[in-house]
């Protein structure tokens, strides 16, 4: 059953400021859609720009159960969907008699006891507001995304031996990629799309002010305009905006006020996490 848990694009956004995600009128818009038509959210874009924060922060806004499927290789339908307890079914098998017939057993060892459910049937069978975040699916085999179409499409699971399982209460679904691999048209088809890139300068500063309301807002301007500079280097790996946030709560363990080179030089380990970014970004900030 559908029931949204927003009433409006601005109810949307007020909800998401209280829960800590400075969001803009293109996320709330699609946030919106997502929960009124009751469609899976399929948010791309680089790591770290708050594809992950900002289902965390629906789930806050709303008082849902956030339910995390984390993608990677080799996931299987086991870890995704649900698997039998082998275990317990086995022992429930040497307790029978003997003159317990196969029948009575497997009926008894398929039975809902022996069952372990995994993310996606748990936010199936949730009858509370939930948010399923299925979390860098471009991760994940092309085979995984097969396991998705059945949820995604009229959120329900088949399982063999006891049926059809159909959510009492939908979901509020969002499903992340960094984009490293091109997802299925057939999974895009069931989604919304909304991308995520960095922020402005004025939308990251605002960000870091209500992450870090004890640094000054003339350094916190200061450390935006210097990420964004380290951005539009070619890096392995661009400062994202947590790691902006941790830069300024650094800054302010430090007692620095300002961000000068020394500062830069002294505190680039906390958003440059590679010995060759580290190498490039001082050449071309002039720091070595």
């Amino acid at each position: 059953m559908l029931q949204p848990q927003f009433a409006s694009v601005a109810d949307v956004t007020e909800r998401l400021t209280a829960a800590g995600y400075l969001t803009d009128d293109a996320i709330a818009t699609t946030v919106f859609l997502a929960d009124r038509l009751g469609k899976p959210l399929l948010v791309e874009g680089p790591a770290g720009v708050g594809k992950t924060e900002l289902a965390k922060a629906v789930a806050e806004a709303t008082g849902s159960e956030l339910i995390r499927l984390q993608c990677y290789e080799g996931l299987d339908e086991a870890r995704a969907l649900y698997e039998w307890n082998y275990k317990k079914q086995l022992l429930r098998i040497q307790a029978s008699k003997d003159d317990d017939s196969w029948d009575d057993i497997h009926d008894d060892v398929f039975a809902e006891e022996f069952l372990l459910s995994r993310p996606l049937l748990s936010a199936i069978r949730n009858p509370d507001p939930t948010v399923l975040l299925i979390d860098e699916t471009d991760k994940a085999d092309v085979e995984v995304e097969g396991l998705l179409l059945e949820v995604l499409s009229d959120f329900q699971i088949t399982i063999p031996e006891l049926g059809t399982i159909s959510a009492v209460r939908r979901p509020i679904v969002f499903l992340t990629s960094n984009a490293t691999r091109e997802l299925s048209e057939a999974l895009k088809r069931r989604c919304l799309y909304l991308h995520l890139d960095y922020p402005s300068a004025e939308r990251e500063k605002a960000i870091v002010l209500s992450r870090v309301p004890e640094i000054a807002e003339q350094l916190a301007e200061q450390l935006v305009r210097t990420v964004r500079a380290l951005r539009s280097m070619e890096l392995k790996k661009s400062p994202s905006i947590s790691e902006s946030i941790d830069w300024a709560r650094t800054l302010l363990a430090l007692g620095l006020d300002t961000l000068d080179e020394e500062a830069v030089k002294t505190t680039l380990g906390v958003v440059l996490k590679h010995a060759s970014d580290h190498e490039r970004a001082g050449t071309q900030l002039k720091l070595n």
